[in-house]
């Protein structure tokens, strides 16, 4: 598939499920109530899906960045699939799979983005104690 008729795949489907989807360079992006996720648009690899819920959490302190990285740990560790992690003074999370064909994802992305939020959530939940 070409990139841009990759992004209309996610685009449509994303249109379909009612997420008011936005197409940009490389990604489509979509809002829930939990916050802007992504898709990323990769032509060289097709195969590769990616769903990201990026810059979640700011990093307030170096101090905080200790306690965020066992968040990002427990939270990874604890959820199927997904990874937390930090971007510089973030935390980012993802999910990432290999399909056998790009609209495979289909079949999988409402539990994507219930792993995700899991995810999240269980990191919050470690970050307030």
């Amino acid at each position: 598939m070409t990139e841009r008729e990759l992004a209309e795949m996610y685009f449509d489907f994303l249109t379909i499920e009612g997420f008011n989807p936005e197409m940009e360079e490389g990604f489509i992006r979509f809002k829930t109530e939990e916050g802007v996720f992504l898709v990323v648009v990769d032509a060289e690899d097709e195969q590769y899906f990616r769903l990201i819920f990026p810059n979640f959490w700011p990093i307030e302190s170096e101090a905080e960045r200790l306690q965020v990285l066992a968040a990002c740990d427990t939270a990874t560790g604890e959820t199927k699939v997904a990874k937390i992690f930090t971007v510089r003074d973030n935390v980012w999370g993802t999910i990432e799979l290999f399909l056998e064909r790009p609209d495979h994802f289909r079949a999988v992305f409402q539990r994507c983005l219930r792993a995700l939020n899991v995810a999240v959530a269980t990191f919050a939940e470690k970050m307030r104690g």
